[in-house]
């Protein structure tokens, strides 16, 4: 019983003049680990004259190559697809015995292919300052990992950034702040230096307003809606890959629908390619409806199903007026017969 969300994401480049495009390399497929199941996706560009390649990278992610043989004076890439916003447990996994508690290594038969995942970049003398921080005892590997992203999350503010690029550690440590994909590269390279393999996620954030208001914590949106979202996954024995949320300071879950997992986050990004100069008019919209509603705990019946019930109330109340029916309401019968109390009416 689940709720069903349709995405649309448009991305427009309008150009003052003709220009030439280079390939235009476009990840906005769901990955194949995706654990939010995708019941449709559709990706349409224009112009239409163009050539395109369907591949996956070196990390398994979709990736669709796109090459403009003319100049252009748009280009317009739009995406719709439709996810099963069913919940699941996010720590619904085991890990091996071997990883359980932290520090861990890995498995010899896996160590070498995880080395690119685990290798970090030079750490500065504030990132050196937060890892000296952490108490490296031994721990719950879960717990400790947990407990690592949420002080992310309370250490690190969020913000809009609209620029490209991504800061380094050093500068989203001195700011004290950062976008999700900065508090993400963050978070990767935190861990990389802990010998734990991380990598670097882009997605879809899928939040929809809950049927109920939590009475002891995050209220949630007030309204339903969808962005482009970054976060990191780890790789923990026996589980696999499990995404972590600094932005939230959570586990993902359905709302989150990976785009592409990568060592790096200069090959997540979304859209990628060069163009001749040109002054641009950047368009961008995104949004979710929901398509499909089953009847769930929160929420039973749809509205129009609540409507049509309180309607019938309202004809038996009329009903029961008109024909003079008095309904009262009590506990167990007050008064039997004297002569014949054991009598079926009674």
């Amino acid at each position: 019983m689940a709720i069903l969300a349709a995405v649309h994401h448009l991305t427009h480049y309008k150009y003052d003049r003709p220009v030439v495009l280079g390939p235009q390399v476009i990840r906005l497929q769901p990955a194949p680990h995706s654990r939010t199941k995708v019941l449709s996706h559709s990706l349409k560009v224009e112009p239409k004259n163009h050539f395109v390649n369907l591949q996956q990278d070196p990390y398994g992610n979709f990736l669709a190559r796109f090459v403009f043989p003319e100049p252009v004076t748009e280009l317009k890439i739009e995406v719709d697809l439709v996810a099963d916003m069913t919940v699941y447990n996010p720590f619904d996994f085991f890990v091996e015995e071997s990883a359980e508690t932290f520090p861990f290594d890995y498995p010899e038969e896996i160590r070498e292919d995880l080395a690119i995942y685990r290798t970090p970049e030079p750490a500065g003398p504030l990132l050196s300052k937060f890892l000296d921080s952490i108490d490296r005892s031994p721990t719950n590997t879960v717990n400790f990992l947990v407990d690592l992203n949420a002080r992310l999350q309370r250490e690190i503010a969020y913000i809009v950034r609209m620029e490209t690029g991504v800061f380094s550690p050093e500068e989203t440590l001195a700011a004290a702040k950062g976008s999700c994909r900065d508090s993400s590269w963050l978070l990767v390279q935190i861990l990389r230096n802990l010998g734990i393999a991380a990598r670097f996620v882009s997605g879809y954030l899928i939040q929809l307003k809950p049927d109920l208001v939590s009475l002891d914590g995050p209220p949630g949106t007030a309204v339903d809606f969808t962005d482009l979202h970054a976060w990191c996954e780890v790789y923990i024995p026996g589980a696999g890959w499990i995404g972590f949320d600094p932005t939230s300071g959570l586990l993902t879950g359905e709302s989150h629908v990976p785009l592409a997992a990568t060592p790096h986050y200069r090959n997540a990004a979304p859209i990628s390619g060069v163009a001749s100069f040109a002054n641009v008019d950047f368009g961008f919209d995104m949004r979710v409806d929901r398509i499909a509603e089953h009847p769930r705990i929160t929420k039973p019946f749809s509205d129009e199903s609540w409507e049509a019930l309180d309607a019938l109330g309202n004809k038996v109340d009329a009903v029961l007026r008109d024909e003079d029916v008095r309904l009262t309401m009590g506990g167990e019968p007050t008064f039997v017969s004297i002569d014949d109390f054991e009598s079926a009416e009674w």
